[in-house]
């Protein structure tokens, strides 16, 4: 019997679907459940604001300024299980190379290791501090923080979808409270981190273990 029957809520958008990989993965359906709930909830704000304020979306395909100046990208432990998977599992070819090295190099004053030719090489499980960060009207000059230098132009996310992001992964951490979910949110969001201090090291040590497993 296929475990996997489980269809998105009305009215989710960009929810991925990797069949055999949610069947062997437990805890993939909760997390890609939870980023189709908050890119629903990125999707609404950024039409009101436009609606509303009458501002432009100036982010966009190959902008990546934000992942090279920022200073501090949010990182909860859910996410980190994604990308291990994603990476180890998923990519493929140059990109996941040129990953491979830029983890095992880098610092924490390069930006975002995962930022390859100034494109996310892990976008469909890039964390949800980074699918809420939406800018209008010009984009991000290089080094510029715009929460400092024009806060009004910086996304205001819809709290209600960031919560319910948060509750749909619940189930993935061991001692908490399910029975009140406000608790444990709060609890799950006291374990954030800094994507840049995160020691992803051990990441590219699998990678280069798995491609030593490929010569054999």
């Amino acid at each position: 019997m296929k475990k996997n029957k489980k269809q998105p809520a009305a009215g989710l958008s960009r929810r991925l679907h990797f069949p055999e990989d949610e069947q062997r993965l437990a805890w993939l359906s909760p997390l890609l459940d939870a980023y189709a709930i908050a890119d629903t909830g990125v999707t609404i704000a950024i039409r009101d604001t436009e609606k509303k304020e009458k501002k432009k979306l100036a982010c966009g395909k190959g902008c990546g300024t934000c992942c090279v100046h920022q200073k501090d990208l949010p990182l909860y432990p859910h996410e980190i299980v994604g990308i291990y998977w994603y990476v180890s599992e998923k990519m493929t070819g140059p990109a996941r190379e040129a990953l491979k090295k830029r983890l095992a190099e880098r610092d924490a004053a390069s930006g975002c290791p995962f930022l390859i030719e100034n494109s996310c090489s892990i976008h469909p499980v890039r964390p949800v501090g980074c699918r809420q960060f939406n800018v209008f009207r010009l984009p991000c000059a290089p080094g510029e923080d715009p929460y400092f230098t024009r806060r009004d132009d910086v996304l205001q996310p819809i709290p209600d979808y960031l919560d319910r992001a948060f509750a749909a992964v619940i189930p993935l951490y061991n001692g908490v409270r399910k029975e009140d979910v406000a608790a444990a949110i709060k609890t799950i969001r006291s374990q954030i981190t800094n994507l840049l201090s995160y020691d992803w090291s051990k990441l590219a040590a699998l990678m280069e273990k798995a491609v030593r497993g490929q010569k054999k």
